[in-house]
């Protein structure tokens, strides 16, 4: 089965979306890319990071990507390899701190998106489902989530939810 040229893996914490998506990917023919949007910040970032570069073998060409996702997605030679772009929610923290413009950095991928010529796996926390958070910040946050996450499921042309390690195919090809 051949991906589709853009899909969304959405997923609460530890709900196994990373996992899931990767096999979507390694299901392609290698190499694969690996857009990796996490900062270690501390050390259970640092031992999350060390997880999630401990499950990949050789064939992964692995990116960092904070900021700058668009140019990372359409980056030379490795714009017709499939990608794993783990996570966008981790991606709007580090954009929400760089004070960025969220609307204008998510056309700019969107816009990346579409000029891919590999398939491409985005891995995204769905926030919206649990309490609503008490600061300002946490609101924002959940909110602005939900947008991007919105943005990207209309993009995409499969939109897959995974809870306990179990795959619900909300949108398909």
């Amino acid at each position: 089965m051949s991906l589709p040229p853009l899909t969304l893996v959405l997923g609460g914490a530890r709900s196994g979306k990373s996992t899931f998506a990767e096999a979507l990917v390694t299901a392609e023919p290698g190499p694969w890319v690996y857009l990796a949007t996490a900062e270690p910040g501390d050390d259970e970032m640092r031992a999350r990071i060390a997880a999630h570069r401990a499950r990949r073998n050789d064939a992964w060409l692995t990116e960092e990507a904070p900021l700058a996702l668009a140019d990372a997605v359409t980056a030379g030679e490795t714009a017709e390899l499939p990608l794993l772009l783990d996570c966008l929610t981790l991606w709007l923290s580090n954009l929400m701190a760089a004070e960025r413009d969220l609307m204008a950095e998510t056309e700019a991928l969107l816009s990346a998106l579409g000029q891919r010529k590999g398939p491409a796996v985005l891995v995204s926390n769905e926030v919206g489902l649990g309490l609503v958070p008490d600061t300002a910040l946490g609101r924002r946050f959940r909110d602005e989530a939900g947008r991007l996450n919105q943005r990207i499921a209309a993009a995409a042309q499969s939109v897959v939810f995974v809870a306990a390690g179990l795959p619900l195919y909300m949108k398909q090809a």
